[in-house]
């Protein structure tokens, strides 16, 4: 019998809404709330860059960068223009526009591009490999964003309180440790607090850029772009230098396009220009006015940009916003993990829900504790945020040069761009931004090698594991057999049926799983319903109910073996019992949804032995069982009973 796919209409696309009651009172405010939670997630990395981008510029290589007029309004020029092409126009123009079923992020358009090249095998390749390698880059930035953000505010105290500018240090390292213990509780309490915090931290920046911009207007003039132009014609070798920092004021531009899934294109458009864009530029014009009629405020232009007697609440509310910046990142890390695991890139993790109502509120204690611990690594060895800031530029830029790549793979075939624009998107994105990858490559030696060491580390497991979970799965078809040869072989027997239901997962129909040919072969029995489940993840956050079931009775409608397949979204969480009542509900499973109550569930798993095999060199293939035998619980990650589930099959080689 052929599959058989049922299910209720799929729910509204995520964001939808907010199209519903437009122009009514209500709908403003829908929008109005959704921009404000946005300002606490997705714009605390750009948001707390002008405390240390502007500074750093001047830092470089010895203050190749003067403090005199064409040189700053050549640097703010630079930096408005960055900012103007790379997340107005690039992110929240363009980008935006390519949703993977309402999802944005690297993962989840370099899934899309794979579903628009489908049946294209070399094509389909190179994404996968821009994709691991956009996700690498990502988690370097999510190593060093909370170390520099954090350093960046606390070290006002070397302006607000000198006498304890030895404090910075430890200082950090405290609201450091209390920021990564403090995950395994979720952040849906505190979250509501984040929109006002980040509302009034880009008031702050506003009011202090534009008291100086009112007393020194003329600095307006470094918004035209021909300063830009100017300062790199007169000063090429300098300029390259400093683009090295000046694309501190765009990190974080991709988290807009990442959380996209959670709060929709027009809220975090509206928060965008309307608030966060106004503020950085009259900030980062204010201090650039202050460094042209103080040189020495370039030392620390930010908070020397505020009055006396309101430096020290500043470094608390730029505390807060750091915090809230690298809650950002760290969320970020734990999603896109799991949507590594779902499309089979990492090795099954646990992963922990911290909210009952919010699927995207995890917690995966793993890669929180490495987080944790390359954090402070990196805090302690480079020891102050000008130091950090060499390490910083390459993950960033690395990772907008990916985004580009994709961005003109999809363009095409999504919304069928003629050859020049996209040749133009081309020379005005991937030149800025491969301007920018090449000024800080220059920086490798003093600290840039970070990020690319742990994109490598990533890569290679990423890779590794892929290329590991490839061979482990074709020893077990070895050893699984036909299932259809099976199901003959146990009808001919007339085995004793115990009474209940048996659910054993396992990759596809085609082969049998260990634990049923274990239980069959040690047992003598098998259940009065047997029910082979199968799961795969779709290229897409979430499958609706229709797309999610489809079943087979294995060509017997009466011996009570049956197979199911359900697909999940690589943003769902892949929970088999919860999975096989919606599938009764739905009508997609003849059963009773009541009946799984008492399900017992049987996990073909077996010891990974290692041999003389060509198929891996024998470092990688120790590396692919360590990852292995530290992998979650299958019952933990597919939500199965304790007291219900057993273990069973036989070893596996490689």
């Amino acid at each position: 019998m052929g599959d058989v796919r049922v299910g209720p209409r799929k729910a509204a696309a995520a964001g939808g809404g907010h199209g519903t009651g437009h122009g009514t009172g209500r709908g403003q405010k829908v929008v109005f709330g959704a921009a404000l939670a946005a300002l606490g997630v997705v714009f605390g990395d750009i948001g707390t860059s002008p405390l240390y981008a502007l500074k750093t510029v001047f830092l470089l290589d010895g203050g190749a960068v003067r403090p005199v007029q064409d040189d700053v309004f050549g640097v703010i020029s630079l930096m408005f223009w960055s900012i103007t092409i790379i997340v107005s126009i690039k992110y929240l123009g363009i980008l935006m526009r390519a949703d993977n079923d309402g999802e944005g992020g690297v993962m989840a358009l370099a899934a899309l591009a794979q579903r628009l090249y489908a049946g294209k095998a070399k094509k389909a390749g190179i994404l996968l490999v821009v994709g691991i390698v956009g996700v690498s880059l990502f988690y370097g930035d999510s190593i060093i964003t909370p170390a520099i953000s954090v350093l960046s505010a606390v070290e006002g105290l070397h302006v607000t309180l000198p006498a304890v500018s030895h404090m910075v240090i430890p200082i950090a390292a405290v609201i450091l440790i209390a920021l990564f213990v403090v995950q395994r509780y979720g952040t849906g309490r505190v979250g509501v607090l984040f929109g006002p915090v980040m509302v009034l931290w880009f008031a702050v920046l506003a009011a202090a850029g534009l008291a100086m911009v009112i007393q020194y207007p003329a600095v307006l003039l470094g918004l035209s772009p021909t300063y830009a132009i100017g300062f790199i014609v007169a000063h090429p070798t300098i300029s390259f230098i400093a683009l090295g920092a000046v694309v501190l004021v765009i990190t974080g531009a991709e988290a807009l396009y990442a959380d996209m899934g959670h709060f929709g294109r027009s809220p975090i458009r509206r928060a965008w220009f309307f608030l966060v864009f106004p503020a950085l530029t009259i900030n980062y014009l204010g201090q650039a006015a202050l460094i042209l009629h103080n040189p020495a405020a370039r030392a620390n232009p930010f908070f020397l940009l505020i009055p006396e007697w309101g430096r020290l609440p500043v470094v608390v509310l730029a505390t807060a916003a750091t915090v809230i910046a690298s809650q950002a990142v760290i969320s970020g890390a734990f999603s896109l993990t799991r949507q590594a695991v779902q499309l089979g890139l990492l090795p099954p993790l646990t992963i922990r829900q911290t909210s009952k109502r919010e699927g995207g509120q995890i917690y995966l204690p793993a890669i929180n504790t490495l987080l944790f611990i390359g954090v402070m690594a990196i805090m302690l060895a480079f020891g102050s945020s000008d130091r950090l800031s060499t390490a910083y530029g390459i993950s960033v830029t690395g990772a907008l040069v990916v985004d580009t790549a994709l961005l003109l793979l999809v363009a095409r075939p999504l919304w069928n761009w003629a050859p020049w624009k996209i040749i133009l998107a081309a020379v005005a994105f991937g030149g800025l931004e491969l301007a920018f990858l090449a000024g800080n490559l220059s920086k490798i030696v003093n600290g840039g090698w970070v990020p690319l060491l742990i994109a490598a580390a990533v890569i290679l497991v990423m890779t590794t594991w892929r290329r590991g979970r490839q061979l482990v799965q074709q020893d077990r078809k070895r050893k699984e057999g036909s299932l259809a040869d099976f199901i003959e072989e146990v009808r001919k027997q007339n085995l004793p049926r115990v009474p209940g239901i048996a659910i054993f997962p396992h990759p596809n129909k085609d082969t049998t799983p260990l634990a049923l040919r274990a239980n069959v072969k040690h047992n003598h029995i098998l259940h009065e319903h047997v029910i082979i489940v199968s799961i795969s993840t779709a290229q897409v956050p979430h499958v609706p109910p229709a797309e999610a079931f489809a079943y087979d009775d294995l060509g017997y409608a009466d011996d009570g073996i049956e197979h199911l397949s359900i697909r999940f979204g690589f943003s769902d969480k892949p929970d088999i019992p919860r999975a096989l009542r919606a599938a009764c509900r739905a009508g997609a499973l003849p059963l009773d949804a009541a009946n799984f109550k008492q399900a017992s569930y049987f996990i073909s798993r077996g010891a990974i032995r290692t041999t003389r095999r060509n198929s891996m060199v024998p470092w990688r293939r120790s590396l692919f069982v360590g990852l292995a035998h530290n992998a979650a619980d299958p019952a933990a990650r597919f939500g199965l009973p304790a007291l219900r589930t057993v273990t069973m099959g036989s070893d596996v080689e490689i």
